[in-house]
């Protein structure tokens, strides 16, 4: 059985999903190497405008501009031709982006940032009156 779990971990580092892996590692810096192993995306800074930008695992819509907040803004889908693997993806966005970014924003397609939705606040007579019918209703079913 051991014999058989090595022989599946050789296999399944030579298929090109892992190889695509192994070389976009070897391009990242060592603090974007951190980022991507703990957190599963990388930022990269943009040569022509200098924002930066994060680069998510996966191979389309994972691009987001982010503010000086650290929060994640407009995203940016553009991707090499050719069915890639996710590393491959992702090499190619980082130098594109870090090489080229304004040609690369012209082929990109955007999409809204990430939506938070909040609830609307009640007034403090609302949540008075709400307050005290769960309180009225906590007592009658004593």
């Amino acid at each position: 059985m051991a014999v058989g779990k090595l022989y599946q971990a050789a296999k399944d580092e030579k298929t090109s999903f892992a190889r695509s892996l192994r070389l976009l590692r070897s391009w990242l810096s060592p603090q974007q190497r951190v980022q991507f192993d703990t957190k599963g995306y990388f930022d990269v800074v943009g040569c022509d405008t200098g924002r930066r930008y994060r680069i998510r695992r996966g191979t389309s819509a994972n691009v987001h501009e982010i503010d000086e907040y650290g929060r994640l803004r407009t995203g940016r889908c553009f991707v090499p031709l050719g069915g890639l693997p996710h590393g491959d993806v992702m090499l190619a966005q980082k130098i594109a982006l870090e090489t080229d970014e304004v040609r690369a924003l012209n082929v990109a397609n955007s999409f809204p940032g990430p939506v938070t939705w909040r609830l609307p606040r009640l007034s403090s007579e609302r949540r008075s009156s709400r307050r005290s019918l769960s309180t009225e209703l906590g007592q009658s079913h004593q």
